[in-house]
């Protein structure tokens, strides 16, 4: 029998690490080539890793909620294949010896990538690593753990290099340098533990919490202490044990963390303006439940939304500048002749803004199926990195929450967002009198260096007539 081993692979775009969020299968269970195994989250996405050969599993290296780094080995699986063992990446281009089964990937003659699944594979960056002197007793492997027999150091390699201080820079991965970063912790002032005096995530986290203790304690109210900030946790835990506990902290990881870093960055970086309109949505409403009843549309999803969507793109149409984005290195406006459409989703795991690709071209019909598609797949947390790339526009429903409006911040890269508020009932002018009307309310924000106060507004006045007058989905086309 041989023990092969699979490593987390790279499922996104090099990103450098993932939280297995399920196993679906145990020590003992027989496993197929192909086969799904287990289901992790990443700052993007969550996705389901198939094991690329047959076997029985022998071990699952992680439990549930562990963030493991790219290259990690996360389960071996006992095959019938004949030789010293192998180590296998995410697409099991060629099994390697089993004297040093996880630094197999690293030699330079390494197969090329593979991908399993549109979307996510191992590439050659993700599994090598920077060339550095290694201890001749023994070669650090990616889980830390050394090889059974020494690996000679690679030629070129050259000793760390030397920090401000004169001192021999700390050898730790990418994450690792960043946890330190997140919680004010010196490099230099931790004590390894790795092999070769590689510094791991636990002595980081030993030398937060032992900076902690020695702080002098503040005074406090509450006579309960609080729990170290440094400890992981893969579920909420309560700042104080017993029932008593006044807070919980949660750990922001996937998709929440890379949210707000994203809202931040677009808060503090393209200037935003919002403008805002009230209009009659009434002859919108007697559409919508006249495309309910037609046959032609049967089996297909019909609400206010699909219709505001398609009033965003006839908008777009007439006023083609607003579909654009800010170039910050060339210092250019970019047009854009396409449109991807955005449509914020609310998750279990967050906030999430998959985009419909070239939404001006599809049929109604079509921008409804697309809708439903998008929808289902972000309720299932199944939405793929690529889904969420390369948006123009976006529209955020919050009317379905009861709100009115808002005042939406842009997503990344690009140039608007309209917040729908909710429709109800309010009375209204309609031809001299006042009657009862559905009527709501459309938030429009906006990146100012692409769009001015003359185009933004001619942008929502043309979305606001299109849906007091859906007659225009068909004059202004």
């Amino acid at each position: 029998m041989t023990i092969r081993e699979f490593k987390m692979p790279d499922v996104g775009e090099g990103l450098t690490e993932a939280e297995i969020l399920k196993w679906y299968v145990q020590p003992g269970d027989t496993v197929t080539d192909g086969q799904v195994v287990c289901e992790v989250e990443t700052a993007k996405a969550a996705v389901e890793l198939p094991i690329p050969f047959d076997g029985v599993v022998h071990a699952l290296l992680f439990e549930e909620g562990v963030t493991v780094d790219v290259g990690q080995v996360i389960i071996s699986v006992e095959t019938g294949e004949a030789g010293g063992g192998a180590s296998a990446e995410a697409t099991a281009a060629a099994p390697a010896a089993s004297v040093a089964p996880v630094e197999a990937a690293e030699e330079p003659a390494a197969a090329a990538r593979q991908p399993v699944l549109v979307g996510y594979g191992v590439s050659q960056a993700s599994t090598k690593r920077r060339p550095r002197k290694a201890p001749a007793e023994a070669a650090p492997s990616r889980n830390g753990t050394a090889a059974p027999t020494a690996v000679p150091a690679q030629p070129q390699a050259a000793a760390a290099p030397a920090a401000p201080n004169g001192a021999a820079r700390a050898l730790a991965k990418p994450p690792v340098r960043k946890l330190a970063k997140d919680l004010g912790i010196d490099l230099a002032s931790v004590v390894p533990t790795g092999q070769g005096g590689v510094v791991t995530r636990e002595d980081v986290h030993a030398a937060a919490t032992a900076a902690l203790t020695a702080q002098p304690a503040a005074p406090q109210q509450a006579p309960a202490p609080a729990a170290p900030v440094a400890a992981p946790a893969p579920v909420a835990v309560p700042v104080a044990a017993g029932a008593s506990a006044r807070e919980t902290r949660i750990p922001v990881k996937g998709v929440r963390k890379v949210t707000a870093q994203a809202m931040v960055g677009s808060a503090f970086t393209a200037p935003h303006v919002t403008e805002f309109i009230t209009l009659d949505v009434t002859r919108t409403m007697k559409l919508v439940q006249e495309l309910k009843d037609d046959p032609d549309l049967a089996g297909l999803r019909i609400n206010p939304l699909l219709l505001i969507a398609k009033a965003v793109l006839v908008a777009i149409r007439r006023n083609p500048d607003v579909n654009a984005s800010w170039d910050e290195a060339a210092q250019e406006i970019v047009l854009k002749h396409y449109v991807n459409l955005g449509i914020a989703a609310a998750t279990p795991r967050g906030l999430i803004v998959p985009n419909i690709k070239d939404a001006h071209t599809k049929t109604l019909g079509e921008l409804s199926t697309a809708l439903s598609e998008l929808v289902a797949t972000a309720r299932d947390g199944k939405t793929s990195p690529a889904d969420m790339q390369n948006g123009t526009i976006t529209i955020t429903n919050v009317g379905v929450f009861g709100v009115d409006t808002g005042t939406p911040i842009l997503n990344p890269g690009e140039s608007a967002i309209l917040a729908v508020g909710a429709i109800k009932l309010q009375p209204w002018v309609h031809k001299g009198k006042v009657k009862p009307r559905q009527v709501t309310t459309l938030a429009l924000s906006f990146d100012h260096r692409l769009i001015d106060g003359e185009l933004g507004s001619k942008f929502l006045a043309d979305i606001a007539a299109v849906l007091e007058h859906p007659r225009r989905l068909v004059t202004w086309c």
